[in-house]
């Protein structure tokens, strides 16, 4: 199997994890503008969700950008990937439903955190396939640095949401940031 079926099934599957996304946010059912007001936290939970989802998306096209040949491990951690993304939208949703109490707010970061260690999984993977190579192998541990930081705030915001919510938040902000555009480093290795 070539690396562009893997490509097709992750955008096939990230392009329904938005789209449910959207799914969730309901018109308001008159024509006031205090109704739409109303929807402030859903759209602010949908944008915060939908970025974290693109960053992701745009990174994991760089990383299997990068696959030499696909194996189980790549399907595998793939795939683990994907299933963790697919949970964005349930979590979105119980933050907005929610009025985004302590609870949904630690699980939307506990999801994050899964999410994020799945993707630092993949990047081990495809890491592997260029242990032979030092420049790109250096690049990779690099990356795996950063992967794992990020891991680290996430799962601080999952304690820190029954403290502070904005303090959760600032974290699930900070850190696609981080991510807004993918690293350079190994298109430069």
């Amino acid at each position: 199997m070539g690396i562009g079926r893997v490509e097709a099934f992750s955008d096939g599957v990230i392009a329904v994890i938005v789209t449910i996304m959207v799914l969730e946010i309901k018109p308001p059912e008159n024509g006031e503008f205090s109704a739409l007001l109303k929807l402030q936290l859903p759209m602010l939970n949908y944008l915060l969700s939908f970025a974290v989802t693109a960053i992701f998306w745009i990174n994991h096209r760089s990383i299997l950008g990068l696959v030499r040949r696909v194996d189980a491990s790549v399907l595998w951690s793939n795939n683990n990937l994907l299933f963790w993304l697919s949970l964005i939208p349930f979590a979105t949703a119980y933050m907005g439903q929610t009025k985004a109490a302590p609870l949904s707010v630690a699980v939307y970061g506990l999801l994050l955190a899964i999410t994020s260690a799945s993707f630092a999984l993949l990047r081990f993977v495809v890491a592997k396939q260029h242990k032979a190579d030092a420049t790109l192998s250096r690049a990779h541990k690099q990356l795996h640095v950063k992967d794992v930081s990020v891991l680290l705030l996430y799962i601080t915001s999952v304690p820190l949401a029954f403290v502070s919510i904005k303090a959760s938040f600032f974290i699930f902000i900070l850190i696609p940031s981080l991510y807004f555009l993918p690293d350079r480093r190994i298109e430069e290795a």
